[in-house]
């Protein structure tokens, strides 16, 4: 009784690897005791040589594949090879093709090419509930009459090849103008508060003004310290 091969993730290999397979091991075991042991009859190695050697001895669907195959890589390359399966087929339906979603599928499988997944999303806020919640001293308006009266901050993120990086900003309502800001590879308090650092430096507001900084109540970046009056930097 023939036995089959079965790969590790419980599938069969694919026809066009075995047929590698048997081409290099063919002079070593034969063909016939290759098929033996691998999914494939020796009729259908033989069928696929001479399907190489003469094209027109093929199956209308390999034929067919045969040209697909480098029109999908072509539209995958063209649009830095980033197209999944849904919009290349667009494209190629756009530019004349007629052929299924599910085709373009199977054929961008056999090429090795795929599209490009999106990153995980990074949860920049993640409340702190077990610190205590400051008074809102701005009650939610978020404009100011003047300059130096009401900063907001934030921080958020950029993706990256290389990661995620996370960038902290003071904003100072009256103009919506980012007065400091920092970057950073990590979430940490540091960064956040040398964004607020740099504000007050550059700003350099006094203390009669009243100045009020108000921030989210993500625990993570120290931004805790929100709706709370700033003290003068120092002169």
């Amino acid at each position: 009784m023939q036995t089959t091969a079965v790969q590790r993730d419980g599938t069969r290999p694919p026809t066009e690897a075995m047929i590698g397979f048997i081409d290099d091991q063919r002079v070593v075991c034969g063909v016939e005791s290759i098929c033996w042991v691998l999914p494939i009859a020796p009729s259908t190695y033989y069928h696929r040589l001479a399907c190489l050697a003469d094209p027109s001895k093929a199956s209308a669907r390999y034929q067919r594949d045969t040209e697909l195959r480098p029109e999908i890589k072509r539209v995958w390359d063209e649009n830095y090879q980033v197209y999944g399966v849904r919009k290349a087929w667009h494209q190629l339906k756009r530019e004349g093709f007629e052929l299924a979603r599910c085709t373009v599928e199977r054929l961008m499988k056999q090429i090795g090419i795929c599209g490009a997944e999106r990153g995980k999303v990074a949860k920049t806020t993640i409340p702190d509930t077990s610190a205590p919640c400051p008074r809102d001293k701005v009650n939610r308006v978020f404009r100011a009459p003047a300059p130096n009266l009401l900063w907001v901050s934030d921080f958020t993120y950029v993706s990256t090849w290389q990661g995620f990086v996370y960038v902290a900003f003071v904003i100072d309502t009256f103009a919506d103008h980012i007065v400091g800001w920092r970057v950073s590879r990590f979430a940490k308090t540091d960064f956040v508060l040398d964004a607020l650092e740099q504000a007050l430096h550059d700003r350099r507001p006094v203390q009669k003004a009243g100045l009020i900084h108000h921030s989210d109540r993500g625990g993570q970046g120290g931004f805790n310290r929100s709706s709370q009056h700033l003290l003068p930097y120092p002169v």
